[in-house]
């Protein structure tokens, strides 16, 4: 256990601290001597995410809904909660807008009150089906306002133009990062997203199924990359606002990630093609100029590697 100095360590709220991301940022959080609320619905996150926290008296569990406003005493926040997997947000779209856009009014009313930093947790679905490309933050995006997708990607958005306002209007601290694909352990094996998909069919030895014709890019980021963005952006001088794009700009097609996970699982899983989901996007890699610039930041994990230990922990589970 890390020492701790309770003169100089940080009190951290995390929404969504039970879900995939959430978890590994309270690891981190917790690692560097912080003291760390982690506030989850438990909609798509777990308990078993952070079961093993719980022995750490610096860590508090609490099951709570962002919809609903919360009162606590703390530096920083990192708002992370909403369901982002195709799957899980539109099993309940309404509720994911809610999720987005109250919680983040919720969230930035708490930081305002109690003059917290707060962190948005934002996508790079904001760039809809782009046609800049890579994406760059100063592109507005192409998204279908009344999609099936719209649910999450409006929502987002809106989250974006809320944090802005407080901060324009009322002064809020704000940090804002547009988190692109990220995998690692702690995926939700039944999320559909396209990694934690392919693991699991190859190693039950499933058909691997790619909607479309397999061509459309995806840009994957390690989650331990991921985390350490989220830490340098929330410790980046108060100037640096956002949004800047976070992920890794090596870019795969969804075909050459399956024909990969087939290699390194030994599966005997063949690839079959699906007809195309409405509004899947064509292409996706961010521009990290400003990471690299603002927050001395890029992914260090080559997907090989990443996807190594990936596959070990789905094949621990199941």
């Amino acid at each position: 256990m890390p020492r701790y100095n309770r003169y100089e360590m940080k009190k951290i709220l995390v929404t969504g601290g039970a879900g995939f991301l959430g978890s590994h940022l309270c690891e981190r959080l917790l690692n560097e001597g912080n003291e760390v609320i982690c506030v989850d619905n438990y909609f798509t996150g777990s308990k078993k995410n952070v079961l093993h926290f719980l022995d750490n008296p610096y860590f508090e569990l609490v099951r709570h809904d962002v919809t609903a406003p919360y009162f606590v005493e703390v530096d920083e926040i990192y708002n992370l909660a909403c369901p982002a997997s195709p799957i899980h947000y539109q099993y309940n779209p309404i509720k994911t807008v809610k999720t987005s856009v109250m919680g983040a009014i919720n969230m930035l009313g708490l930081a305002k009150r109690i003059k917290a930093k707060i962190l948005q947790a934002s996508t790079s679905e904001v760039y809809g089906d782009p046609f800049v490309h890579p994406q760059v933050e100063e592109y507005f995006g192409n998204v279908n306002p009344i999609g099936v997708r719209s649910c999450y990607d409006e929502g987002k958005r809106c989250a974006e133009t809320l944090f802005f306002d407080y901060h324009r209007q009322n002064q809020v601290a704000i940090k804002v990062i547009r988190i692109f694909n990220t995998y690692g352990p702690r995926m939700h094996p039944n999320d559909g997203r396209v990694v934690s998909n392919f693991i699991v069919q190859a190693l039950k030895g499933e058909d691997i199924t790619i909607y479309g014709n397999g061509e459309q890019t995806r840009s994957f980021c390690y989650c331990d990359d991921m985390i350490d963005a989220m830490v340098r952006m929330m410790s980046s001088d108060k100037s640096i606002i956002g949004p800047i794009n976070v992920g890794n700009p090596d870019e795969f097609t969804i075909k050459e990630l399956a024909e990969l996970i087939i290699n390194l699982t030994g599966s005997n899983s063949q690839i079959i093609t699906l007809p195309p989901l409405a509004d899947d996007p064509m292409q996706r890699k961010p521009d990290i100029t400003k990471a690299k610039e603002l927050l001395a930041w890029q992914p260090t994990t080559k997907l090989k590697e990443g996807l190594i230990k990936t596959i070990a922990y789905f094949d621990s589970i199941l």
